[in-house]
């Protein structure tokens, strides 16, 4: 039975047999014993994704150490506020933090998160940032938004512009994503390039 670590976009965490291609936590361990969740969803303000693979390293999953997460993607782990791990992805995490004070950053990322969703204009979402239309989570690339499930990107829809939609991934990062970082796709998104 899997276990209730998989993340989607709005931060749910859900017990799915999908895999992603990210895995990471939220500042600690979270989960019991018997490898279920207790109420808390979160330990710190912390919340990091990671490679799956590093140094390698074996973990036992939801053992005596941190609650491991896994994500369809980056794109789904920046929407649910988490951020690139400076310890497996240092050059991605500099990157994607550039001078910004990483323990304000966390303070301030952990608020967002913790806040209602802004709508926004679709002119106004930029690559790699995901928003809510009709019950679903679409992530833009390029001029096209991509329908997110656990498997994947299963559709690519074009809104109006000026339509407003709900935005998933926190302003602090959706402005990052705005100004040129470039997050890690799920496969499935390359097949509506154009």
């Amino acid at each position: 039975m899997p276990l209730q670590n998989r993340v989607d976009p709005w931060g749910n965490l859900v017990a799915t047999g999908e895999h992603g291609t990210l895995m990471g936590n939220r500042g600690g361990r979270i989960h019991l014993a018997d490898k279920t969740l207790g109420r808390r969803r979160w330990a710190s303000s912390r919340w990091i994704s990671c490679v799956t693979d590093f140094k390698g390293r074996h973990r036992s999953i939801w053992g005596d150490s941190y609650t491991e997460l896994f994500f369809l993607d980056e794109v789904t782990a920046l929407a649910a506020g988490h951020r690139p791990c400076f310890e497996c992805r240092r050059a991605e995490a500099k990157v994607f933090l550039g001078h910004r004070n990483l323990t304000e950053f966390d303070r301030l990322l952990h608020a967002e998160r913790g806040a209602d969703k802004p709508m926004v204009l679709v002119s106004d979402v930029p690559t790699g940032a995901m928003v809510e239309h009709d019950g679903a989570a679409f992530a833009r690339r390029g001029g096209k938004f991509l329908r997110w499930s656990f498997a994947g990107y299963t559709q690519a829809v074009h809104f109006n512009p000026a339509m407003r939609v709900k935005l998933l991934t926190p302003p602090t990062i959706t402005a990052i994503l705005a100004s040129g970082f470039q997050p890690r796709w799920h496969n499935t998104a390359q097949q509506w390039d154009d």
